[in-house]
């Protein structure tokens, strides 16, 4: 799903800039409220602590949150997480409709494109990057950006970029930037996942909502040189789980906020981009609920991509109706409006940083105009959105061209530190399942052509007298990149196999590709460029005005967040912090989305039914954390976060202590599925800490 909505920009309301109130925030490992947490709640984690809980907690490069709870290797993450891996290795069962579980290490399969990320240290490079960039615009700027951040990423890995993962990362919106170095895993193995129907019991009338009963967990294993790897950080499992109002903290990856943006690009965002999108995901959800009609097999091909799109379509309902709230946006243009005139009334101020506003109202203006084809066009949801065949062609035709390239002048993701993740890609084993490249295809085209209009030259070229349903057949039918290993010939041929290939695909990815770069290039200098320079400045000012005491918006990269087990009032009666297995069985209906697997019908007289399933805290998260620890003040493992409650919708655009609410599986919920239902006692044995 992650190419599926990488056009779209996650951007939301923002609130106050000075430091966070209550137990709001997504904090640094490098920059955490400490003075808060011993005023609170009397907690004071050392270094040791902090480094322990770092080394534990790992980034499923994907989208997702993990962690290390054994010093096996083994992996916690969520069950949606891993639908990827699970759909990718179903050839001859249904893994994510049926769960899956390896009864020896040797068992353990190799999931296709999963690659972990160990954070190894944080380096503050603001002064390199701001230092390339100063006074530069335009296209001059996105080329010192590049440039610079080659050097950095370069240096940082050290000609090992198959162990080190380097991203320089931009806080602050540009008033900070930091390296961020890390511990590739690529050869990541599955061990066990539930069915699908108790990971996301009760489907989507309970997605975002509580009390829910949902096992919603995968362990993977990371493997070094063929075996499991050494993992002395990891976090022991409390198999008795939390108590309300004991302190939490989670650690993991939320994937983007923007709470300190200003008004005008949230106002585009809204307008330009979620309006059209959420329209685009209402319009493919029916396109893959029709495909999924037709059998079981065809059920098996989309059930991923339509699992995300259901999701996706719940979160940007309830952004669009955040951001169309008039008292947000009145709130926001105050805060914006009190920052301007701080800089207007002080001369040396306005010198210093302009009229950051003026520059991106103007830059949005742009990216209004250039929105649509753009998106379509070097976005590539024009041409198969949710499928694979294209997006393969894209990255072998783009990283022959790039790589003849130096590394500084390269597209980011064609950097050498950046390779190993596409080499990843481009070997994987997955399946492709033409039928539903087919029909991506044709659906993705014929909203292109009804978009850009019939008579658009681009349209012709791609159609020329074909039909949408024909030029994918066409396609399809006659491409060999369904096959890692033609893929793997090409990605070594470099420029002169991509250039003598007769595959149509590749074909079609040359042709376009021309006007892909030029959109791309236009796009980046007129839009990019001018908000990330009004960005820098606007965050300078806060930091000369306000201080840096706050958290910065989220990046996907490793945060930590504070909080305590507790409820909420809903209408006015208590929403009560936990649930339990009777309560799950009491649910049931026998038919879905209540329907038990038949497992835990079997197991129900050996369980203990007053146990902990799910609980609610009140730590800040968003979209990204799914898959984050939920840990004590002892640094162990006490829950496992998979949503959080309607309320936390607005969490991309502000927080709220009274009703935002994280919703996380108890670990004691998830060491008596694992021993009583699942009957897998090594596997509870290891997260118990037994040997």
């Amino acid at each position: 799903m992650k190419r599926l909505f990488q056009t779209l920009t996650a951007t939301a309301l923002a609130m106050a800039t000075t430091a966070a109130l209550a137990d709001e925030g997504m904090w640094t490992l490098d920059h955490l409220p400490i003075k808060q947490m011993q005023e609170r709640y009397g907690f004071t984690p050392t270094a040791q602590w902090i480094a322990h809980v770092q080394k534990a907690s790992v980034r499923l490069a994907e989208g997702c949150s993990g962690s290390f709870v054994s010093s096996s290797g083994l992996v916690m993450t969520n069950h949606h997480c891993a639908n990827a891996c699970l759909s990718q290795l179903s050839k001859t069962a249904n893994y994510m409709e049926n769960g899956f579980s390896a009864a020896r290490r040797e068992d353990e399969p190799k999931c296709p494109e999963v690659e972990l990320n160990q954070l190894d240290t944080i380096t503050d490079v603001t002064d390199q990057v701001m230092g390339a960039t100063r006074g530069k615009t335009g296209g001059d700027r996105i080329k010192a950006e590049r440039a610079i951040n080659s050097s950095l990423e370069q240096k940082c890995v050290g000609g090992d970029a198959k162990t080190w993962r380097c991203d320089v990362v931009t806080l602050y919106h540009g008033g900070r930037y930091a390296m961020y170095k890390y511990r590739r895993y690529q050869d990541v193995r599955l061990v066990f996942a539930p069915e699908q129907s108790i990971a996301f019991f009760g489907g989507d009338p309970d997605n975002f909502n509580f009390p829910r009963y949902d096992l919603d967990v995968t362990f993977f294993r990371a493997y070094v040189d063929g075996k499991p790897a050494h993992t002395p950080d990891y976090l022991p499992f409390d198999v008795a789980g939390p108590k309300a109002g004991d302190m939490t903290f989670v650690v993991g990856n939320p994937g983007s906020t923007q709470r300190d943006t200003p008004w005008v690009q949230l106002q585009n965002m809204r307008d330009h981009k979620l309006t059209p999108f959420f329209g685009f995901l209402s319009e493919l959800r029916g396109v893959l609920w029709q495909y999924s009609r037709a059998d079981a097999s065809q059920a098996k091909e989309a059930q991923d991509v339509l699992f995300g799109v259901d999701n996706s379509l719940k979160v940007y309902k309830g952004w669009l109706e955040t951001l169309s709230d008039a008292t947000f946006a009145a709130r926001k243009i105050k805060d914006d409006d009190g920052l301007r005139q701080w800089i207007a009334a002080d001369a040396s101020r306005k010198a210093r940083y302009g009229d950051p506003w003026a520059d991106l109202e103007r830059a949005q203006a742009r990216s209004a105009e250039l929105q649509e084809r753009y998106t379509l066009i070097e976005g590539g949801r024009g041409f198969g959105v949710g499928g694979t065949l294209f997006s393969q062609a894209r990255t072998l035709v783009r990283a022959a061209a790039e790589r003849s390239k130096p590394d500084g002048e390269r597209l980011p993701a064609f950097r050498d530190a950046n390779l190993p993740a596409l080499e990843q890609e481009v070997s994987s084993s997955a399946p492709v399942y033409p039928r539903f490249e087919k029909t991506m295809i044709t659906w993705s085209i014929e909203k292109m052509r009804q978009s850009l209009g019939a008579d658009d030259a681009f349209v012709h070229e791609v159609l020329g007298k074909q039909s949408p349903a024909q030029v994918a057949d066409g396609l399809v039918d006659g491409t060999r990149l369904a096959d890692p290993a033609v893929r793997k010939q090409l990605w070594e041929g470099g420029e002169a196999a991509i250039k003598a290939s007769k595959d149509p695909m590749i074909a079609l990815v040359r042709s376009i590709d021309p006007e892909a770069r030029r959109l791309r290039k236009t796009y980046e200098d007129e839009v990019s460029a001018p908000i990330s320079r009004a960005e820098e400045n606007i965050a300078q000012a806060r930091f000369a005005r306000d201080g840096d005491s706050s958290y910065p918006d989220a990046t996907f990269t490793p945060r930590l967040s504070f909080g305590k087990v507790v409820g909420w009032k809903e209408k006015g009666k208590d929403v009560p912090p936990f649930t339990d297995f009777a309560g799950a069985y009491n649910r049931a209906t026998g038919a879905d989305p209540f329907k038990l697997p038949d497992s835990w019908l079997k197991a129900k007289a050996s369980l203990a039914l007053n146990t902990h399933f799910d609980f609610v805290t009140d730590n800040d998260i968003i979209g990204g954390n799914s898959g984050s620890p939920v840990i004590n003040r002892e640094g162990h493992a006490v829950g496992l976060i998979f949503d959080g409650n309607i309320h936390s919708l607005g969490g991309d655009f502000t927080f709220d202590e009274t009703s935002n609410r994280a919703v996380a599986v108890d670990t004691a919920a998830l060491v008596e599925a694992i021993r009583k239902v699942y009957k897998l006692p090594r596997l509870a044995d290891e997260l118990a800490g037994k040997k």
